[in-house]
């Protein structure tokens, strides 16, 4: 199972892509979409190819993205949202199923606590997915999106074998 992590941004939106294996998880790749754009619409449409591009390149077979939380500035969060809406377009025009988590839910997956600090998340993200060097902090935040929905999964194949469906 081949999994893109998102995390949306209207200026940086975060990729990261992992492989399910015997051995674990696999780190397959991780980058981050910047958006030059001034004018709000063609940032929209940046995200919207730029995504299209990395699905064509690593060919995930799910995606996961994190849930729009309410930010101070309604200005902020309105525009989070519709970067996160380009990035769902986007993937759904390539055929992926679209599953998402809070940022709290993330963060009890990846570190053990929901209130961990985002340097918390890439310090464990780069130890579960064995990455040396340096990790951009979008790049590390779409990663652990990726691990906390293997996580999820992993969780409910078990409990339906244990149900016995």
């Amino acid at each position: 199972m081949r999994i893109l992590g998102i995390d949306p941004g209207s200026r940086l939106t975060g990729y990261g892509v992992i492989e399910e294996s015997p051995r674990g998880f696999q780190y397959i790749a991780s980058g981050s979409i910047r958006v030059t754009a001034e004018y709000f619409p063609d940032r929209l449409k940046q995200i919207f190819k730029g995504l299209l591009e990395v699905v064509e390149r690593y060919q995930p077979e799910q995606m996961a993205i994190e849930q729009v939380f309410m930010h101070i500035n309604a200005d902020s969060a309105l525009k989070l949202g519709q970067a996160r809406g380009a990035a769902i377009c986007a993937v759904q025009a390539a055929g992926l199923p679209v599953f998402e988590y809070s940022a709290k839910q993330v963060k009890q997956a990846v570190v053990g606590k929901g209130n961990a600090a985002k340097s918390q998340v890439q310090h464990m993200v780069k130890i579960l997915l064995n990455i040396q060097g340096e990790l951009q902090i979008d790049a590390s935040d779409a990663l652990g999106i990726c691990l906390c929905h293997a996580h999820y999964q992993q969780t409910a194949l078990r409990l339906q074998k244990g149900l016995g469906k």
